[in-house]
């Protein structure tokens, strides 16, 4: 288990990071540190990468307690703030390879939506991937992670506190993969 000292600081550094700000309609309007867009509730862009093994099943993790969002909650995605200078795609394979060690994988672009709830105002892109490899966590993010049947996490969000913005990318994949309706992509994925 990494020590709280250690977490605090990588979650300092992760404030004061600059990342996209966006309008209402995902247009770019500068750069802000990470805190303040979040202070202010004005809107950014996150990324949702639903990893999957070969068998169908889905990488679940669970997050540190230092995180400023969902502290110590499960989640269904890798993912996470795009940077000032990324696009949805770059911050897909950054966030992927920084939060469990995959790297070099091919994603899958899926949607591109709007989420809101009380702690974030997000401009939203889901990808997937396929990985059979093992996983390399980053401790001051990610305290836990395992392969779970997609009816088992149904089952566990009933159970586990989930976060809301993953949870929302995971139903929407669900929703478009049984209606087999066509991807909205993500701007500049």
């Amino acid at each position: 288990m990494v020590d709280t000292a250690r977490e605090a600081a990588h979650r300092a550094a992760s404030d004061a990071e600059l990342i996209a700000w966006v309008d209402e309609h995902d247009n770019l309007l500068g750069a802000l540190v990470r805190s303040d867009l979040r202070e202010r509730g004005l809107i950014g862009r996150g990324t949702y990468i639903m990893l999957f093994n070969s068998a169908g099943d889905l990488c679940v993790h669970q997050r540190t307690f230092s995180k400023a969002l969902y502290p110590g909650f499960w989640d269904v995605a890798a993912g996470g703030m795009v940077a000032a200078d990324e696009t949805y795609a770059e911050s897909a394979a950054r966030e992927l390879a920084e939060e469990l060690g995959v790297s070099g994988v091919a994603m899958t672009a899926h949607d591109h939506f709007y989420f809101e709830d009380a702690g974030s105002r997000l401009w939203c892109a889901a990808f997937s991937a396929v990985w059979d490899g093992p996983l390399s966590l980053q401790p001051e993010e990610v305290l836990q992670a395992r392969f779970i049947p997609i009816e088992q996490v149904l089952l566990e969000i009933q159970q586990k506190p989930y976060c809301p913005d993953s949870l929302a990318a995971l139903q929407r994949y669900l929703a478009a993969r049984r209606t087999g309706a066509a991807k909205n992509v993500a701007k500049d994925a």
